[in-house]
């Protein structure tokens, strides 16, 4: 019988060195990763990382063995083959299966190093990790909130049933959180916190306001009344926002309660409530920067991915047909595939960057305009020019030579201490690689040539112009283009000649582009900001809507504007609707009132109604939720079925209420329906004419 340890240890072994190799080239490629630490595991226990998003411990839940059935299910039948799990941490913590192939777990190293760069310098990740000396510290971070709420369950005097019940409910509205601040930003009651843990009674903060108001004696249903209307008072201005709240989750974990059906009544939340309330907020926040960053993050790494193991040889040649397999799968994977859309965004990134700067020095060429741009530049002779150095490109045994006579230029492309040691390698007596000991040890350059360039002489090697794919684009490039371009050149140096400007191309322009578009964008501003005409041309984007008058699905447009349109709301708010507080004192009844921002998409609104009552159990009394849906008439869909086109509907706006009975429905102040109705384009809202 096979031990699987001994069997994980070996696999452990095997890939020390690709490890660390990994890590040098992405420094080296300008990537500034947090540590990561590399766990190798199975197919059980990598299912398990899965169910619990990543990490090996979470709070006691159903959902997580009901997620654990579902993953092993598809790895069964071979529908989700899961590669890797890394986690947003300092440092990050990767997971690889030890069944993978060779090719595979180079792959999953080389992606792991570019997400763990993205964990770093992503603020929108920082939004969360930036928790002072600690760092992000996740890992320990859930896992104590794991032991709280295991702690919580196991009181004696804490019902099981209700702490699950409870951790359903704050689940169920887990997006409803103001993803643009950071996890402590919107909370509005001063009170004690419940920061640390809370393993037993005595150990929670809020123990001794408790036992003060047993002190005093009160029977059950005038302690209930008393503090019930001293709770309103204490919060009656903050209760009503003046602006809607966007942190739903925080506005019922300070003014919320707790309905007690035996009094029928809303009652002070036990502080054990206040506490799996603030852990799983916390968690949420955590999770947030993962759930905006989708597109970019998959992205990213995919792109360096394929720079290390296609680009710089990573996977050796016997693996590179498994590895080309791999990359395949991951880019062919059916409908909207974030992999493939993010990769293909990070290129277009860098092909503009570079090509801007090309265009930018041909344009300082005496006697260049943009109305002649295409008859003065022989673009043949610039697609030649700005091939890289022929030693550059080969950079490796064979043109060892050739770097050392750069490198005694003093030309920045090169390594000159790897070039020299390479040298004494291959004339000394020991041939020497990185793994020997000796101090006369020579850079295996053989296996990793990049070692004898530095991050110029990387970037001139991958430079984005020079890959076949895109030796056209300069060609491509319209009068209007070039025109806006030079409407922004004022006082600036001259060239002489093409190849005078073209020496002062910088071949790392892309690659510096890149790296500062990762510290800023989201999902929603990246899509916003990149997805072009010329990509959506060159990429044959398209959307597609149901057509009610046919009952089937069509493509609506190929126009850039849709496309990009359609994406955003795809994108907007982790692609759940927007949900804010209006009023928590709704009729002057303490009654919470909630509204949806109505971007021209409905609510799914059996969704909305379970999600309701949900809601009424963290605030404790009748909750409402304000929105808006579109309302065909028979006549208007027959008429439009007779004439080929779209019916047109009437918008209708909606308030579902909740008081723990059944969800009833009612017409919709006007006043109400105009501050939910989007009236301006930004990306929490997006006006009807966004939508093809």
């Amino acid at each position: 019988m096979r031990d699987e340890r001994v069997e994980a240890k070996r696999e452990a072994e095997s890939l020390g060195v690709p490890a660390a190799e990994a890590r040098a080239l992405a420094e080296r490629l300008g990537l500034e990763p947090y540590p990561v630490r590399y766990w190798i595991v199975d197919h059980d226990e990598m299912n398990e990382l899965i169910a619990y998003g990543g990490f090996q411990r979470r709070y006691p839940h159903w959902r997580w063995g009901m997620n654990y059935e579902r993953q092993s299910k598809l790895d069964r039948h071979g529908l989700g083959k899961a590669f890797e799990i890394v986690n947003n941490d300092d440092p990050s913590h990767a997971f690889l299966q030890e069944s993978n192939s060779p090719a595979d777990q180079k792959a999953v190293i080389t992606h792991v190093e570019a997400h763990a760069d993205f964990f770093a310098n992503n603020r929108w990740f920082g939004l969360y990790a930036d928790r002072g000396k600690g760092g992000p510290n996740a890992a320990a971070r859930l896992e104590r909130n794991a032991d709280r709420i295991a702690a919580i369950a196991d009181r004696p005097e804490v019902d099981r049933d209700e702490v699950e019940r409870l951790i359903d409910a704050v689940s169920a509205l887990e997006d409803t959180i103001d993803q643009h601040s950071p996890a402590d930003a919107a909370r509005s009651v001063d009170e004690p916190g419940v920061d640390e843990d809370v393993n037993g009674p005595d150990d929670d903060p809020l123990a001794a306001i408790e036992e003060r108001i047993a002190e005093l004696d009160l029977s059950e249903e005038v302690r209930r009344d008393v503090f019930d209307d001293e709770w309103l008072e204490a919060r009656g201005e903050g209760v009503e926002p003046e602006e809607p709240r966007p942190d739903v989750l925080a506005f019922l974990r300070d003014y919320g309660k707790r309905y007690d059906p035996e009094s029928g009544k809303a009652v002070d939340r036990e502080p054990w409530e206040t506490t799996v309330i603030d852990a799983l907020r916390e968690e949420a926040y955590y999770f947030a920067g993962q759930k905006s960053t989708k597109v970019m993050n998959e992205g990213w790494a995919t792109y360096w991915e394929s720079v290390m193991m296609g680009g710089e040889g990573f996977a050796d040649p016997d693996e590179f047909l498994t590895y080309a397999d791999h990359m395949s799968r991951v880019l062919g994977s059916p409908g909207l595939n974030h992999y493939k859309l993010g990769f293909e965004l990070w290129t277009h990134v860098e092909l503009r960057a570079a090509r801007r700067d090309v265009i930018d020095k041909l344009l300082r060429i005496e006697g260049v305009t943009p109305e002649n741009f295409h008859s003065r530049i022989d673009l043949d002779e610039v697609a030649a020019a700005l091939e890289p150095h022929p030693a550059i490109a080969g950079a490796g045994p064979a043109t060892l030579d050739e770097l050392a006579e750069l490198a005694a230029d003093r030309d920045p492309r090169v390594d000159a201490e790897a070039v020299d040691r390479a040298l004494s390698a291959r004339d000394g007596e020991s041939p020497g690689t990185d793994s020997d000991a000796g101090p006369d040890s020579g850079p295996d350059i053989e296996r990793y040539p990049w070692k004898l360039l530095t991050r110029e002489g990387l970037a001139e090697r991958h430079y984005v112009l020079s890959r076949p794919e895109h030796r056209n684009s300069l060609r491509n490039v319209s009068r209007e283009t070039l025109t806006e371009q030079a409407r922004y050149m004022f006082d600036v140096d001259r060239y002489a000649t093409v190849d005078e400007a073209l020496a002062d191309v910088d071949r790392a322009t892309g690659w510096d582009r890149m790296l500062e578009v990762r510290e800023s964008h989201n999902d929603v501003t990246f899509i916003d900001a990149f997805l072009t005409d010329e990509f959506v041309r060159e990429g044959n984007y398209f959307t597609y809507e149901y057509s009610r008058a046919t009952e089937q699905h069509r493509v609506a447009s190929v126009d850039a504007d849709d496309v990009r349109k359609k994406l955003l709301l795809r994108f907007t708010n982790f692609g759940k609707p927007t949900v804010v507080v209006l009023d928590g004192n709704f009729r002057n009844r303490g009654e919470l009132l909630l509204g949806h921002r109505y971007n021209g998409v409905a609510l799914d609104e059996e969704s909305a109604r379970e999600t309701l009552k949900r809601v009424f159990e963290l605030w404790g009394r009748p909750a409402n939720l304000a929105t808006i849906r579109v309302e065909y008439s028979d006549e208007a869909i027959r008429r439009a079925m007779r004439r080929g086109t779209e019916p047109e509907g009437k918008e209708v706006g909606v308030r579902f209420q909740y008081d723990g009975g059944e969800v009833t429905e009612h017409d919709l102040d006007p006043e109400i329906k105009a501050r939910i109705a989007a009236d301006e384009i930004d990306y929490d809202t997006k006006p009807d004419d966004w939508l093809a």
